[in-house]
């Protein structure tokens, strides 16, 4: 007999309407060319064009002429590479080349899916059985892009779900670019980046054991400076971009969480952020921080990274290293467990793996934890998110794919303090697509990066299609009496 599950009558759409002000650079020359015809015009001329568009972008976008501003000043190097002194130039002659560089972006136009939730820091004026959760989505916009944004939403004791409404304008994070980097860990990253060896063993003999972006800056433009092969300059570039991978991102304070998107800074991110899985970390000393695992994805490699926060303004952003930090599917326990940090893994694009380690940055030694045992998920499984602790053992929900590439999910129960030992396993899918749900931007898929309890139930939020997103629930003791009854898969 089938457990049942509540699909809520809750969807959260792509909404195209919702736009940010991107730098856009079409390469030196070009922009040299732009700037040129820029300044041969008038000051009367200047603030003609600029005024109008102030007044328009003004209503689409928070506080544009910083945004412009901010614009011009990334292309101050072709101001000064004219002959121009970037001082002299006036505010509207700056905001009017910033214009010429900027772009506006829909970052939600395609797709709107794939979400995890997690309780809200703030759970400040709520009544009994109510829950503050802040849901994170993969939004997808032109160029099949990926980032990463967010909702709040309240779940009531009942566990309807009420979406709060998302504001009128997008913040992309000021990023800061002060990271104190290890050499051992920054070369074997670039080296799996398959960035070239003679290039790596150039820069790394002219780094200390600790460095900082500044001073790897410095080598990578003295050293592309004596190379003439183009192919050998990009390799230095790649160098730089890995460096990108460790950073930190700030928001400002005025902003509401559903303005708020990460989106891709680094050119080993440029096609997307994918699939970021939150969960609420509980520290030994009982504080709270907040990680997410996601994939970085340049249109041909993977890179797993790791976010951290405590208040969704700022974060910390770092690679994740070793043989298990490979694929896609990585999802971090919320707690450590025997005294290690242990993390779930799909190292081979096909079964779900288990790992520990001492260090949240490094994960080696991945041990088979489960692989395809039922017809429905043949082509692979994965996680979809963090392990739930229960009194009755680690929940973790899983997908599936089978025939017809359709996903579907399931849930398996791990031992608290050995999750190497599963202790059941549903034998058939908990969730799968209906016809209301199978039609969308990829089909019949349905997919979540974290789940949540609250009063008495189990709620998944979870994407259709990969188009939108929605929620089922299902009653936790009779899920977890089912798993226990259930034969262990070996």
């Amino acid at each position: 007999m089938r457990l049942q599950i509540t699909r809520k009558p809750v969807k959260v759409y792509p909404d195209p309407k919702r736009v940010i002000a991107r730098f856009f650079f079409n390469g030196e020359e070009r922009a040299q060319q732009v700037i040129k015809m820029v300044l041969k015009l008038s000051k009367e001329e200047v603030f003609g064009l600029i005024s109008p568009l102030l007044q328009e972008y003004s209503k689409r976008h928070r506080n544009i002429t910083k945004i412009l501003a901010r614009h011009c000043k990334k292309v101050k190097y072709a101001i000064d590479s004219i002959g121009i002194d970037y001082e002299v130039l006036d505010k509207y002659q700056r905001l009017l080349i910033g214009s010429y560089f900027t772009h506006e972006y829909s970052i939600e136009s395609a797709a709107f899916f794939n979400p995890s939730i997690v309780e809200d820091p703030d759970q400040t004026d709520l009544v009994e059985g109510e829950k503050r959760v802040i849901i994170s989505f993969r939004a997808v916009g032109e160029g099949h892009i990926s980032s990463v944004v967010f909702r709040r939403a309240l779940l009531d004791r009942e566990n309807n779900i009420t979406i709060s409404a998302a504001g009128n304008y997008i913040d992309e994070a000021e990023v800061i670019r002060n990271e104190v980097y290890t050499k051992s860990l920054f070369l074997k990253k670039a080296v799996d980046s398959k960035i070239d060896i003679e290039v790596l063993d150039e820069v790394g003999n002219k780094l200390n054991d600790k460095f900082d972006y500044a001073l790897l800056r410095r080598i990578i433009i003295d050293s592309k400076s004596l190379q003439e092969d183009e192919l050998k300059k990009l390799e230095y570039d790649k160098v730089l971009w890995l460096s990108d991978a460790y950073h930190e991102i700030s928001f400002s304070r005025d902003t509401d969480i559903s303005d708020r998107v990460i989106f891709p800074i680094s050119e080993f991110e440029r096609k997307g952020i994918e699939d970021a899985r939150f969960v609420r970390f509980v520290n030994e000393d009982g504080s709270i921080i907040y990680y997410a695992t996601y994939t970085a994805f340049d249109g041909s490699m993977i890179m797993p990274k790791l976010l951290e926060t405590t208040d969704f303004y700022d974060f910390k952003v770092s690679p994740l290293h070793g043989v298990g930090a490979q694929n896609k599917n990585l999802a971090l326990f919320p707690r450590k467990v025997n005294g290690k940090y242990a993390m779930l893994s799909r190292i081979d694009g096909c079964n779900n793996y288990l790992m520990y380690s001492d260090k949240l940055s490094v994960w080696d030694n991945p041990i088979k934890l489960q692989e395809p045992e039922f017809p429905w998920e043949y082509v692979q499984i994965g996680n979809c998110g963090s392990p739930i602790e229960t009194d009755q053992g680690w929940l973790v929900i899983t997908h599936g794919v089978g025939p017809m590439r359709r996903y579907s999910l399931s849930v398996s129960l791990l031992k608290l303090e050995d999750p190497s030992v599963e202790i059941g396993r549903l034998r058939e899918p908990l969730v799968i697509p209906n016809k209301d749900e199978r039609e969308g931007y990829v089909p019949n898929v349905l997919y979540s990066c974290g789940s949540i309890i609250h009063n008495g139930e189990l709620v998944i939020p979870y994407g259709l299609s990969d188009y939108c997103s929605s929620f089922v629930t299902v009653n936790l003791a009779l899920l977890l009496a089912k798993l226990k009854e259930s034969e262990t898969v070996s």
